[in-house]
């Protein structure tokens, strides 16, 4: 029976009541899903809802359709980023692992900045300018990540032409500017309208945010950012070796 929820669409209402059934467990990784005449059935509503509905999911990376063949829920685990190693570049880590980067350039532009990224990226006083980008990172053509980043002026009118097809920390690396250390923090958010937007979540969809600053010689830094993946299709890794500090 079609849900009495009259606040959202009802073909998203539908498609999050699949969604529900594939984290319980219910539709098994690679199971195929009730056909088309079995889900109008069900929730009683025309075809193209239903076909509104399975688009959806398979818009999140939750769902593939195969034609002729149905819809079946997708085998793909979480996109692992290993940070026992800050400086791995995303690309590599992607590659092996047998998952497709893609990069969407959604903003490149000289900016005033605020106080704290000001003082992050020791900008002076009278001019505190920077070049914020916006990336959309997909994996695999599935929207994961939105990548926010403030590089400093003269790096990114320099370099602009590769920063908008690549990812930052690659194109300094190819450009003789080294990266000697980044500082990062983990921290837990939730969905934007924006952001669900940018990455096919509904509102409030619990998402990672992987803030960091880089810097090259002589502890300058280049860039600050944060990394806004989902959080059911990105994690990251650790390795500790004995003796190295612990949170436990």
């Amino acid at each position: 029976m079609a849900s009495k929820h009259k606040q959202i669409p009802l073909h998203v209402d539908i498609s999050e009541q699949i969604h529900q059934r594939i984290i319980n467990g219910d539709y098994l990784p690679g199971a195929k899903l009730p056909s088309e005449r079995e889900l109008i059935a069900e929730f009683q509503v025309s075809r193209i809802t239903i076909r509104k509905a399975i688009a959806n999911l398979v818009k999140q990376g939750l769902v593939v359709t195969h034609q002729g063949k149905g819809a079946f829920v997708a085998e793909k685990g979480k996109v692992t980023y290993t940070l026992s190693n800050p400086l791995t570049f995303l690309e590599e880590d992607l590659a092996r692992q047998g998952i497709k980067l893609s990069i969407q350039n959604l903003t490149f532009e000289p900016v005033t900045v605020s106080e704290e990224v000001q003082n992050i990226l020791q900008l002076p006083p009278d001019n505190p300018t920077a070049y914020l980008q916006k990336k959309l990172l997909l994996t695999d053509n599935v929207p994961g990540c939105v990548d926010i980043t403030y590089i400093l002026p003269d790096i990114a009118e320099k370099f602009a032409a590769e920063l908008q097809q690549n990812m930052t920390f690659p194109v300094l690396e190819r450009n003789d500017i080294a990266i000697e250390r980044v500082a990062a923090v983990i921290e837990c958010t939730n969905a934007s309208l924006e952001l669900s937007e940018y990455l096919d979540v509904p509102l409030g969809h619990p998402l990672l945010v992987y803030r960091h600053t880089a810097y090259i010689n002589q502890n300058r830094p280049v860039v600050f950012g944060e990394s806004i993946s989902r959080g059911d299709r990105f994690c990251y890794s650790v390795n500790q070796r004995s003796g190295a500090s612990r949170l436990i």
